[in-house]
């Protein structure tokens, strides 16, 4: 058994050796991005569109994917830097557990850009790069607010609450921002939760799991919608909790459909929208992100400072990280296909 292992060693060693030698003969820069999961599509698009993007500018690009498991997460990026890579961006599963292989990362002089999700409580993440998520939750609260006439007084409307992981610091954003804009209401008695679960922790959703989602409508529609009450308006930080609503809604309510937000235009939520199972969802086009953070490589690549837009906001509990925030918009069927179809993020059949 011992040989075994040191066998497997010799060949762990043998292969990041090989791989840092193929990067230096190759003469390219490599680049390492490590991203959470091939279980959301928005995670596969941000991996190929950079990729590209990276590959078209000249760089040599290791792309991973962590299967939202921690350990390989861990484990990838200390192979990246063992492969050679000249600048890691990460999007991480948890943002506190990366500290040990960043800590490496600094050591070796390793710059690492947090892709989307901030990495938290180390010294060792130099750069920020997602959309502003409190606007996206402001937005969403907007939405709400409008398509309900809350402002004219109107009410009061049945409302429950969905946000994302708690371990992704995102997800505070996103609830922060709509719940600034869709507390006064609640406060007021416009907006009434009857399952009274309001805090965040009583509303996250651990891997921003569809499953997850659906699992929770389904106890809160037995529980406090049976008998005919109506529910109005589901706030969904993304478009994978909005599903996994809408199936629970799908399969356990006969009320009228009510306002539901999302985020990321996921396919499945674009074709919910357009049956009207789904109100809005807030389009992050990736492409987009994807083009900064591939500005920022190159500047940081080139020996100069990455561009950035907010050196106040984000704080990592160890340091405010300089950031680039992208601007998001949401799409409803007003004006999908400005924004999905003609824009070419989407194909007609691929919304059929």
């Amino acid at each position: 058994m011992k040989k075994l292992i040191v066998a497997l060693l010799v060949l762990v060693c043998c292969f990041s050796l090989f791989a840092q030698a193929a990067a230096e003969s190759s003469g390219k820069t490599r680049i390492g991005v490590a991203m959470p999961t091939k279980d959301l599509q928005r995670w596969n698009q941000d991996g190929d569109n950079m990729k590209k993007l990276l590959e078209a500018a000249g760089y040599e690009v290791e792309l991973l994917y962590a299967g939202n498991d921690i350990a390989q997460q861990v484990s990838q990026v200390e192979n990246m830097i063992n492969n050679g890579c000249k600048v890691l961006v990460i999007a991480s599963i948890d943002g506190s557990s990366l500290g040990t292989p960043l800590a490496e990362a600094k050591a070796k002089g390793i710059p690492v850009i947090a892709y989307d999700r901030l990495i938290m409580n180390t010294d060792a993440v130099d750069y920020y790069a997602t959309f502003d998520n409190y606007m996206v939750g402001t937005k969403q609260g907007e939405y709400i607010e409008k398509a309900l006439g809350l402002k004219d007084g109107k009410g009061p409307y049945n409302m429950e609450i969905f946000t994302g992981d708690p371990g992704d610091n995102n997800a505070l954003f996103f609830y922060g921002g709509a719940m600034d804009v869709v507390r006064p209401y609640i406060e007021k008695g416009q907006l009434i939760v009857n399952s009274k679960q309001v805090d965040f922790a009583e509303v996250a959703t651990a891997n921003w799991s569809t499953e997850n989602a659906q699992n929770r409508m389904e106890a809160i529609l037995s529980s406090y919608y049976a008998g005919g009450k109506t529910l109005d308006v589901v706030l969904c930080s993304n478009d994978s909790t909005a599903l996994g609503v809408e199936n629970a809604l799908a399969n356990n309510y006969k009320g009228a459909w009510p306002v539901i937000t999302g985020q990321d235009c996921d396919i499945a939520n674009v074709k919910n929208m357009l049956a009207g199972k789904q109100s809005m969802s807030i389009f992050k086009d990736t492409r987009t992100l994807a083009a900064k953070v591939v500005e920022m490589v190159d500047a940081i690549a080139k020996g100069a400072k990455a561009p950035v837009n907010d050196t106040s906001t984000y704080n990592n509990g160890v340091k405010v990280v300089p950031s680039y925030l992208c601007e998001p918009v949401f799409a409803d069927v007003n004006n999908y296909k400005e924004l999905l179809l003609d824009s070419g993020y989407y194909t007609a059949d691929q919304l059929k």
